[in-house]
């Protein structure tokens, strides 16, 4: 959900492949047809943001992982200051001109002990919303905001299983919705499936200005 940033990231092999481009002034597709025909892999994630590169690349104790992100977090600054206290933190995605805050759900994520309980860790201390990917050894993590804002939606085909912020992503490429992940929702996608690591929460906000504006008049939220 975005303008002005686009990535793309893939992993095959154990290893990733990752470019990030400005798209203020083209489109999408143009920045990346000189990159697609070395991205390949059997599992990736692309992002489109307004303002901070995506997707990062982290390694930590939970092993290499790729992250997107979209949302708002409105105690970034805090929760950096708070990181920076331990003196074990530094954040090197600075380009933007601040903290990037996909790097700072990275950290929260990295606090604890596996992935499931880090996304779960940030999603309860930042004061906003988030829904993210991480694309890791084990597969694809999706994961919807605790007040469920921001939509994630799962769709299948064949043997293969894609994750959009939009419903209208998947008829074009033959894709049937599978479900509409619920808010503080967690689905690991692998070859085998998708399973859910956390079940929904039962209290949602959902964004009218979503709803209203910004959304894309083709999609359907919440079925």
């Amino acid at each position: 959900m975005g303008t002005c940033r686009g990535g793309l990231a893939v992993r095959r092999g154990g290893a990733f492949t990752r470019e990030i481009h400005d798209i203020t002034n083209a489109q999408f597709r143009s920045k990346f047809e000189p990159d697609i025909g070395r991205m390949r892999g059997p599992i990736g994630v692309g992002v489109i943001s307004d303002n901070e590169s995506q997707p990062l690349l982290i390694g930590s104790h939970l092993g290499q992982y790729a992250i997107v992100t979209v949302g708002v977090i409105s105690n970034n600054e805090q929760l950096a200051a708070k990181a920076f206290g331990r003196r074990t933190t530094h954040f090197s995605e600075m380009s933007e001109g601040g903290i990037n805050p996909t790097e700072l759900i990275a950290t929260l994520i990295n606090e604890e002990a596996t992935f499931e309980e880090g996304i779960q860790h940030a999603q309860d201390v930042i004061e906003g919303s988030c829904s993210l990917l991480l694309l890791t050894d084990a597969g694809l993590y999706a994961a919807r905001d605790r007040w469920g804002r921001t939509p994630l939606i799962v769709g299948t085909k064949d043997d293969s299983t894609a994750v959009a912020s939009e419903s209208t992503a998947f008829p074009n490429l033959d894709y049937e919705i599978l479900k509409d992940l619920g808010p503080g929702e967690i689905v690991l996608a692998t070859a085998d499936g998708v399973e859910t690591r956390k079940p929904a929460n039962k209290q949602m906000q959902m964004c009218s200005f979503l709803w209203i504006y910004y959304g894309y008049p083709s999609s359907t939220y919440e079925g």
